[in-house]
This record gives C-alpha cells, structure tokens and sequence, in this order.
C-alpha cells in the first residue's frame, strides 16, 4: 500500500510547472524538465541548486530519458525538437533533432543503440527510429 506522499525538500530555479522527471542510473542525479523551457540536473546530495541548466528552443520540456549506462540524456520539447546531451562532458556537448509533429514520447534502447520517437500529429502520426552512430578508426576494425 503506497502512503501519501511527504515533501522531503523543496528544488528552487524551475519558474513554471514541471512536467517530466528522470533518474540517472548512477543514483545521484536526476533531472526535471518545466514549462519554462528548461531542464535542470539535480544532485541528490546536494539540492541546494541545481548543478546544470538545460535550454530548450520553443516550448515545455514535456519527456526526459536518461541511457541505461547514464552516459547520454535525451529531452524532449512538446513539439519539433529533441536534445541529446553527453552526461561526461558537464552536459556540454550536445545534438538537437529537429523535425515536425507533436512528440508523445522517447525511448533509449536498452543497448543504447537507438533512440525512438513517438509523434503525435493529425496526419503524420508516427514512431522514428534514431540509430547512434559509432567512429571507428582503422586499428579498431583490426581489433
């Protein structure tokens, strides 16, 4: 039986409501994605303020999934853009998917492989299927 839920410690920064929450497999960090176009990187030992803000272009960040190894963050806007962050790099680097439709949702592989998109649209309804690509040098086909 689940009991009612108790504030264990209020997060300051976000400006709007937040829709969307998301648990790095590390276990410390998690992230939040608002209303106001952001998404904040909390470190649960420490939730003072958040460690990293990330912006969005137009709209609430409605879907946050982290990789299953923790090493990449993916969030989504409500609509037409999606951004890939790299965790190792302080969130530093990072890819935007720009396309168009409504996003219902994303998804990591499990191998971390591919990321899937569910868009929602009256005409183009539809699932994109997003492959990592991999940078392989000449001694690694060796290997």
């Amino acid at each position: 039986m689940f009991a009612f839920p108790q504030v264990i410690h209020e997060l300051s920064g976000h400006l709007d409501y937040s829709f969307a929450s998301a648990w790095n497999p590390d276990g410390r960090t998690f992230a939040t994605g608002n209303q106001d176009k952001t998404c904040r990187i909390w470190d649960a030992r420490n939730l003072s303020k958040s460690v990293a803000v990330l912006g969005g272009n137009m709209g609430a960040i409605r879907s946050i999934r982290y990789t299953s190894d923790g090493k990449f963050l993916a969030m989504a806007e409500a609509a037409d853009f999606i951004h890939i962050f790299d965790v190792g790099s302080g969130y530093d680097r990072k890819q935007e998917l720009d396309f168009f439709g409504e996003v219902a949702g994303i998804s990591f592989s499990p191998d971390t492989e591919a990321l899937f998109v569910s868009v929602h649209d009256r005409n183009y309804s539809s699932l994109l299927q997003y492959s990592r690509r991999r940078f392989y040098g000449y001694l690694d086909s060796a290997l």
